[in-house]
């Protein structure tokens, strides 16, 4: 099924309200009135800096989880998605083959490449060491960087069609396991920190949009109308855990006391505290679709359309 979690979220985010203080220059980001309302497609945390990516180029950063001040963006391409490597050095990247990065926690950011009007979106960012990188979107999209991002090429990681698949979250599964969620039930899978792929099938049909390495070696993958698979040999095969929703999931992270959390479209948020085992069902009252979240020093903080959602 050829959905996209980007695509997805981006035609919500057209119904959303942003209002900017002022103008900027025209490859700069739009400065915010409201950092903590910006419409956040991915984050995570530099050191203890919650870095949160989004519309408009948008970056968001945080030292406490609660008050929010903008990066210096040079772009206005959507942000997919964000990884940092330790507290100073980080990626994003997005829509028109956007990629950029930043050496001092997230202030500051420089852009790396851009293709603007070819429409190809990258959804996923991973660095394993300084220097080599990969990022992946739609239609198989893959670029490669062994010089800490100063160039990328591009290669296929499979062949046939699989090779075209949309390619929507990379998950390190530590110990030079790679992982990335894929439409149509697919994971692909490498052993040696993404030089060469496999795909591995599940009985899922529909597409996968988030998944997660948990503390006990397991593995998570989960996304479209609420499938969530776990995988106890590294990823060479699946078992699907009922979640008690048909909604779709969109984001994934582990706390220090083993507690799982996914949570996506409509307010779901489901917990799970025997390692991804068995899955406990909510939903947020308004019904406020999350587009990610992390774990900070001071708790749980969400994200989604219309900025942070809630923190715990």
């Amino acid at each position: 099924m050829k959905r996209l979690r980007a695509m997805a979220l981006s035609s919500i985010i057209m119904a959303a309200a942003l209002t900017f203080a002022a103008e900027a220059a025209p490859r700069q980001a739009p400065r915010l009135a409201s950092p903590a309302r910006a419409p956040i497609l991915g984050a995570t945390m530099a050191g203890s800096r919650i870095v949160a990516v989004g519309d408009y180029g948008a970056v968001i950063l945080s030292d406490d989880g609660r008050g929010f001040r903008q990066g210096q963006v040079p772009t206005r391409a959507p942000l997919t998605s964000v990884f940092f490597l330790d507290p100073r050095q980080g990626w994003a990247a997005g829509h028109d083959g956007t990629i950029i990065a930043t050496d001092d926690g997230g202030e500051t950011w420089r852009l790396l490449r851009e293709e603007p009007g070819k429409e190809r979106v990258l959804l996923s960012i991973w660095f394993e060491n300084a220097k080599h990188g990969l990022a992946v979107g739609q239609f198989g999209l893959v670029l490669e960087t062994t010089d800490g991002g100063n160039t990328w090429q591009e290669r296929h990681l499979v062949e046939g069609d699989a090779g075209e698949m949309h390619l929507q979250c990379i998950v390190d599964g530590r110990g030079g396991l790679l992982l990335i969620a894929a439409e149509g039930g697919n994971v692909l899978r490498s052993e040696d920190a993404g030089h060469s792929w496999q795909v591995v099938p599940t009985s899922n049909k529909g597409s996968f949009w988030t998944g997660l390495a948990l503390s006990d070696g397991s593995l998570l993958i989960a996304g479209l109308r609420g499938h969530v698979f776990r995988s106890q040999d590294r990823g060479r095969t699946w078992q699907e855990v009922p979640s008690g929703t048909q909604q779709s999931l969109t984001t994934a992270w582990q706390a220090q006391d083993g507690t799982v959390r996914l949570l996506g479209l409509s307010g779901v948020i489901l917990t799970s505290r025997d390692q991804g085992r068995s899955f406990e069902s909510s939903l947020r009252p308004d019904r406020t679709s999350f587009t990610s979240a992390v774990v900070a020093p001071g708790g749980e903080v969400r994200f989604g359309i219309l900025g942070i959602v809630d923190k715990r």
